[in-house]
Formats: structure tokens, sequence, C-alpha cells
């Protein structure tokens, strides 16, 4: 009896310090969705508050304004994370896979070299040159993939989760006449789930979030990414917000900048929250195992 309850007592306690923790970390969370439901005066006058005294959908019009924009902005940024996640989930992948197979005898060089770049750089100015000059891929779709295919990162722990499968799975393989590809896809691919779970949840993150090469290279704005097309319209915002406009036109501009840029944040952060649940049980499994490999 006294087992159990010195058992009981330790879950109560455990789960109430995790509920606790759970909420705190919610917290932050709460305060951007109903920020951006807040009044803008109220924000001003009496800052954040966990629930908004007077509701306001302005922010959302700011936003929506030019909803066509809006949309194909989701259509552009969406394509991008589909196609860029898995190409190169399936390029890191196949890096991984030849990088942790002992029989090949340049695996400690090329590791060697993909880990060097995680050091160094040529620095944005020969990477610009690169694209533009070289690959031709100024105010192209295909700009907003092909830079951010392989991560030197996603590599290295890819190669250190495989390296955690068993090479008699591999040896009985070739003995039954399979080809090192088919290898690859029919056992080693269904054998690393956790690890691309989580590796493919780092390259969607990565794509969905990009704004930065949108801004180097897209110059068309049926182009744009969501994330860039909302950093214009919140950059548009601050700029009105300060009365230039104003002064010089005479028009009197306020647009709601603290609201707006709590909506912008959950615009652009709601859809890729619901990728999250689909992996989480392999995320940790992936990490850990990737991680703890040498």
């Amino acid at each position: 009896m006294k087992t159990e309850a010195s058992t009981i007592s330790f879950y109560a306690i455990g789960y109430t310090i995790l509920t606790v923790l759970s909420l705190i970390c919610l917290l932050p969370f709460w305060l951007l969705v109903f920020g951006s439901f807040t009044a803008e005066d109220e924000i001003l006058s009496q800052g954040f508050r966990l629930f908004p005294r007077h509701f306001s959908l302005e922010a959302y019009h700011a936003v929506f304004h030019n909803s066509g924009s809006i949309v194909q902005a989701y259509k552009i940024t969406v394509g991008v994370t589909v196609i860029g996640a898995f190409f190169g989930l399936f390029l890191t992948a196949m890096a991984g896979y030849v990088l942790s197979r002992k029989d090949y005898a340049y695996r400690n060089l090329f590791s060697f070299l993909i880990y060097f770049t995680t050091l160094f750089s040529g620095g944005l100015i020969p990477w610009y040159i690169l694209i533009v000059s070289y690959l031709h891929l100024k105010d192209n779709f295909f700009v907003l993939i092909i830079p951010s295919l392989i991560g030197a990162w996603n590599i290295i722990l890819m190669k250190n989760f495989m390296k955690s499968i068993p090479e008699s799975i591999t040896e009985s393989a070739k003995i039954d006449g399979a080809g090192d590809f088919t290898i690859f896809m029919r056992l080693i691919l269904p054998l690393s789930t956790p690890g691309l779970a989580t590796i493919g949840l780092f390259i969607a993150l990565g794509y969905w979030n990009d704004w930065f090469t949108a801004n180097l290279f897209i110059t068309t704005e049926s182009k744009f990414p969501l994330q860039y097309l909302l950093y214009k319209i919140l950059a548009a915002a601050e700029f009105l917000s300060h009365g230039v406009v104003a002064q010089t036109t005479g028009a009197n501009m306020h647009p709601p900048s603290e609201t707006l840029k709590m909506a912008v944040s959950v615009v652009a952060t709601g859809p890729i929250i619901f990728l999250y649940p689909f992996v989480q049980r392999y995320f940790v499994k992936g990490l850990t195992i990737g991680a703890v490999k040498g």
C-alpha cells in the first residue's frame, strides 16, 4: 500500500508540474492569437491581455485586403514546401545512406567535407553570383527550392541514424541478389521512418519560413512566397505608421501596426502547426538516435 501511495503521489506531482509547464509554454501563443483580435487602441493604452475587452478584426482586414495575393502566396509556399521537402528528404536520405556504409572507401573524406561547410562558407556575394550568373535562377520559382535542398546538418543526422540499422540486413539482401538502390528503397527507407519524419519536419519548416531567398532573387509579385509577402505588408504598415505619408500627402493613415504583427504571425505559423501532430511520435526518437550514435 505504501508503494502504491508513493507511486500515485509521484504521478500526481509529475502531471501537475507538466501541466503547469505546458500552460506556461502555451501562454505566448495564446497572447499571440488573442492579441491579433484585439483593438489597436487597447493594446497601445493597456498592453496585451489574456482576453481582449474590445474585439477587432482590423488587423486581419489589413492582411487580407488583397486576398488574391495572399492566396497566390499560399500556393507558392505550399508548392515550395511540398516539392522541396520531398526531394530534399530523398537526397538527404541517399547521402546519409552512402556515408553510413562502411564499405564505401571515401565516406570519411566526404563526411569531413560536408562537416567543413558548417564551419566556413563562401559568403553572400559569391552565393548570389552563383545563383544569378551561373545557374540563371533569378526570379525563377526553382530558386526558392534548389539552394535549400541539401543541408549539411541534416545529412550528418541522417548518416548517424542509418548507422544504427544492423548491417546484417543489407548483407542478407545482397546474398539474395538485391542491388544497392533496391536495398535503399525497400529496406533502409522503411526502417528509417523516425529519422525521415524528423528531418522532413526540419526541411519543411525551413522552406515554409524562408523569406530571405525571395528577398534576394524574386522580383515578380505573383511569385512571392507567403512569408515574404507578409513581410512586405508589415514593412508597409510600419512605414505608414511613422506618419511619413501623412506629412507628405496630407492623408490620415494609421494602420494597426501592433495587432498586424500578431495577425501576420498567426497567418504565417497557423497552417504549419498542423503538420507537427503527424510526425510528433517519430520526432523525439529520430532526433535522439541520430544524436547519440557516433
